[in-house]
């Protein structure tokens, strides 16, 4: 049982963790992401089976590609990969710009999905992990739900009992800790990832940092509670009309002002590697067949579901 004490602490702490009213920064739909974010052809941090490709090349073989109102990012999904190569071509985009309080919101249409992938969309400092990173949407091999989570230096921990949705699963940040699990909640919303996301018409998810609380809502396409600046992207949003979070990160166990630094975001699709390469997640818990690393490489129409669909990315500070 906790002491009276303890619960008095963290309702000082949940009261302290108001939301706001917040004006539109930078607003990326369409062609916006071509020029908004850079392509990152670079060594996947993650270990995966993996060829990040550079814009030019993502273009010219129809990996990434716009309209006016879509932006569609994806995995190859027509050639058996060498296994000399360093993987299966895919895209990896951060933005140009950069983040500290401020409210992003993502309004996705598609996620990749497929035995072997590990998608997310985040966001992080130039300085890993000293500057921090936060996991809006992420997830492997098809296993729902979605999970947000923090990844820090050391000296950052979350509390039990806080006001959200969603489970708080490991409570330790510090990426030395549990083999870099990071502080993890699991959202309990329906359709938050994977199959039945993309089933639903996929949906919105929303994060607000501050100095004081990161929070992470997620809210399925057709569901009637959909805020209205979040819906439809306007001039400003209110995140006190936004209701409980499913994911709320405070500060009494982690100063979040020095762990966390101005943020890129980032959206990108991998394979295998660190997380949805283990056997844990990739066979057991995924279903899927043989070793990661095989599949990935002899199965290119596997990934034919592999992709973004994102409507628009929107920013506010």
């Amino acid at each position: 049982m906790r002491s009276t004490a303890a619960l008095f602490a963290v309702s000082s702490l949940v009261s302290s963790a108001l939301g706001a009213t917040y004006g539109l920064k930078d607003s990326f739909v369409g062609q916006g992401f071509l020029s908004g974010f850079s392509h990152q052809a670079i060594p996947d941090p993650t270990h995966g089976r993996v060829n990040y490709v550079d814009q030019q090349t993502a273009l010219a073989q129809n990996l990434s590609f716009a309209t006016d109102d879509t932006f569609i990012m994806r995995a190859d999904s027509f050639k058996v990969v060498d296994p000399s190569a360093p993987g299966r071509n895919s895209v990896r985009i951060q933005s140009n710009n950069q983040y500290t309080t401020h409210v992003s919101v993502y309004d996705i249409r598609h996620m990749p999905q497929g035995c072997g992938t590990w998608p997310a969309a985040w966001e992080v400092g130039q300085n890993w992990p000293a500057q921090g990173e936060v996991d809006i949407l992420e997830g492997t091999n098809d296993i729902e739900p979605n999970q947000s989570t923090l990844h820090t230096s050391a000296n950052c921990a979350m509390p039990a009992g806080l006001q959200e949705n969603g489970n708080l699963i490991s409570a330790n940040c510090d990426v030395a800790a549990n083999g870099n699990a990071g502080c993890g909640v699991q959202s309990t919303v329906p359709k938050s990832y994977g199959k039945s996301f993309n089933g639903a018409g996929g949906g919105f998810y929303a994060m607000e940092r501050t100095s004081t609380f990161i929070k992470v809502w997620f809210w399925s396409r057709n569901d009637p509670t959909v805020p209205a600046d979040v819906k439809t992207a306007g001039a400003a949003v209110n995140t006190d009309a936004w209701g409980t979070p499913s994911a709320l990160f405070v500060n009494n166990q982690c100063d979040i002002n020095a762990h966390f630094g101005p943020h890129n975001i980032v959206i990108n699709l991998t394979f295998c590697g660190d997380w949805a390469g283990l056997p844990q997640f990739y066979n057991t818990l995924g279903g899927c067949p043989g070793s990661c690393n095989d599949f990935v490489n002899n199965n290119p129409s596997a990934f034919n579901d592999a992709f973004w669909d994102i409507a628009g990315v929107h920013v506010y500070e």
